[in-house]
């Protein structure tokens, strides 16, 4: 006979084996010190990679989520390295991320007690996650585990939390591993599909909307497939720009900060809007003024993986709760519509986005638009682009044309320091694949100590491109709109970044000149070890055709 007693931490990490974890992010604890030597048993088959911040970790863990559609994975210590990491926590909600934290936790003997770094997780988590549990019997953490991943990946996808007892990691127990986890989603009914299509038969000014988590390479191509058929507009929501080529016909542009205006009047101006997966918060519709509240004034379908999101702030006419890939699927198999009375506004809607995406100028001697569209021109189409959050990113997001499924990492919930971990796990991920990390100077030093993780990693597929105007951009923006000329708590006083790449064992370059950007980008991506490009634009330069002089003048 033989025996199938383990430990904690080795029922643990012969769970996420089960369920075909191959990637840990973490920062090591000793709260959880017995389910890393459990791991190192498994080191051949799960890459444990090593962080320097657990707010970094968690975000690493975050981007592997969007870009796998599988649970990123981090490891934390508790107490402040749980509140370091809920920042990763926090944007992975907000995102629809599939991600599982497990969090070291005081010995069970000791709980109550405040004992050393002890946190009540279920309550500090609570309105973060989608589900926080703590695990106190080692026999059942292959149900805990199960559970997890399938909350974490079924209906809307989001962030999943598990404490794990110090000592219940060294206890023993004899369990059974069960199957690995599948992903549950529902599936739109026969006759939404057909009432939605009979609702898209009678309009006139339709624009689908596409947005949100759970899509799939196939429900982007049946997205892609439905609009063919019926000549229809597609925008994206904000930070979701890669659900469409966006040099297909049918992309019209993106729905969030720094949107195209004639797109807002184009939807403000439909009879009909096809929302698919994308959550009508405060960033799409601009403030809620986008639509009228609470029942639009254009006929509205929403399907949405989930009924949470379903009717919670505007009314729709046609509700479907569905995943993407079985609505996108159910949208391809459609009946299209022959001679689409939109067909002239949906080209009319596709030249304003080409206008809008043309380059404008900037003052100073380096224009990050014509930075952009050299990025475009040089690098692979599958490339991966990632950007923290900050006016820094509106030249990306306006001007790089995404050409493929995951192939953009943004944060939609804005939080700042995301770049440098998500270009991280990024390039882990795909070694195979060009990856580029697109950060502000606030924003890169907010998590700029995991480019020790990229050299550590020897991340050769990885380039840090740092815009540098020694400022709190957005910031400062809205100080000079609302209070003209009165500066304060938004100045930087910054390091050399490209002498502080170099430290870390990075190829390190600055850049001033629109001129010198195309050699020194080829000289990083030919560096034999991660790079960085400092590029140092003109204080001036706030947003894409606006200046703080500018804001100030109309301000004032």
């Amino acid at each position: 006979m033989t025996s199938n007693i383990r430990t904690g931490g080795q029922i643990l990490a012969d769970a996420l084996l089960t369920h075909g974890v191959d990637t840990i992010f973490c920062v090591p604890g000793e709260s959880y010190i017995a389910t890393l030597d459990a791991l190192f048993d498994v080191s051949d088959r799960i890459r444990v990679v090593t962080c320097r911040q657990e707010g970094g970790a968690a975000y690493m863990a975050e981007a592997y989520g969007k870009l796998t559609g599988r649970p990123g994975i981090c490891f934390v210590t508790r107490g402040p390295g749980a509140t370091n990491a809920s920042v990763g926590i926090h944007t992975a909600r907000q995102d629809s991320s599939p991600v599982i934290l497990f969090v070291g936790q005081v010995a069970r003997g000791m709980a109550e007690r405040e004992a050393f770094q002890e946190i009540d997780f279920r309550r500090m988590m609570g309105e973060l996650a989608k589900w926080t549990g703590q695990i106190d019997d080692p026999a059942r953490i292959p149900e805990y585990v199960n559970r997890a991943f399938r909350t974490a990946t079924s209906g809307r996808a989001g962030p999943v939390v598990l404490a794990l007892p110090e000592d219940m990691q060294t206890d023993r127990a004899e369990t059974e591993d069960g199957a690995g986890y599948e992903e549950v989603q529902a599936s739109p009914a026969f006759w939404d599909m057909e009432r939605l299509r009979d609702m898209l038969s009678g309009a006139e000014r339709p624009v689908v909307l596409a947005g949100g988590s759970g899509w799939t390479q196939d429900a982007c191509d049946n997205l892609r497939a439905f609009a063919e058929a019926s000549d229809l507009p597609v925008a994206v929501g904000f930070r979701r720009q890669d659900l469409l080529d966006n040099r297909h016909p049918a992309y019209v542009g993106v729905v969030g900060l720094g949107a195209n205006p004639a797109l807002a009047r184009a939807i403000g101006d439909a009879d009909l809007l096809l929302v698919a997966g994308a959550q009508l918060g405060e960033v799409i519709t601009q403030g809620y003024s986008l639509l009228a509240l609470p029942k639009p004034r254009q006929r509205l379908i929403h399907a949405h993986p989930g009924i949470d999101e379903l009717g919670k702030v505007y009314q729709p006419d046609l509700a479907i709760n569905a995943g993407m890939a079985e609505f996108a699927a159910a949208l391809a198999a459609l009946e299209p519509i022959a001679d689409p009375p939109w067909a002239e506004r949906r080209a009319a809607m596709r030249a304003a986005y080409e206008a809008f995406a043309e380059p404008t100028d900037m003052p100073g001697t380096l224009d990050l638009a014509q930075a952009v569209r050299h990025l475009e021109g040089v690098l692979p189409e599958d490339a991966i682009v990632a950007s923290g959050a900050g006016n820094f990113s509106q030249w990306l997001h306006r001007f790089h044309r995404y050409r493929g499924f995951r192939t953009q990492l943004s944060p939609q919930s804005g939080s700042m320091g995301y770049g440098v971990p998500a270009g991280v796990a990024a390039a882990l991920l795909h070694p195979d694949r060009a990856v580029v990390a697109w950060c502000g100077d606030g924003d890169f030093l907010m998590n700029g100590q995991e480019v020790a993780t990229a050299a550590a990693q020897r991340l050769r597929n990885l380039t840090f491109l740092v815009v540098e105007n020694g400022s709190y951009g957005t910031i400062r923006m809205h100080q000079e709109r609302h209070y003209p000329g009165r500066v304060i708590a938004t100045d930087l006083a910054n390091p050399d970044f490209a002498m502080l790449a170099r430290a870390y064992g990075l190829h390190g370059e600055t850049v001033t000149r629109t001129e010198d950007f195309p050699d020194a980008f080829e000289r990083a991506r030919e560096a034999d070890a991660p790079a960085l490009i400092e590029l140092r634009i003109d204080p001036d330069a706030i947003l894409p055709g606006a200046t703080i002089a500018g804001i100030r003048a109309a301000s004032g």
